[in-house]
């Protein structure tokens, strides 16, 4: 069982930063996914890849991947890139 532990991404449609600094441990598939005949929707049998457990911090969920023997690569935060411009700028 192995999973991957990543700081949570902040939602597209809010502003606010209130997510950042939470992490994730996400179960990985072990099944490949399979659209189904009917709908076509990708879907499996495999469950596990539901769970998702949040942390304060990302050494907290590497001390639990590590005391329940699961198997884990970290994901690095990616770094937050600021565009400076000034109003004028919107009218070029």
């Amino acid at each position: 069982m192995a999973a991957r532990i990543y700081e949570r991404y902040r939602n597209g449609m809010q502003a606010s930063r209130a997510a950042r600094g939470e992490w994730v441990l996400e179960f990985e598939s072990s099944v490949p996914r399979r659209p189904d005949p009917l709908t076509g929707w990708s879907g499996g049998s495999d469950t596990q890849n539901q769970v998702q457990i949040v942390f304060p911090d990302a050494e907290t969920a590497r001390a639990y991947a590590e005391r329940e023997g699961i198997d884990y690569h970290l994901v690095p935060p990616s770094a937050r890139k600021l565009r400076l411009q000034s109003y004028a700028d919107n009218f070029k």
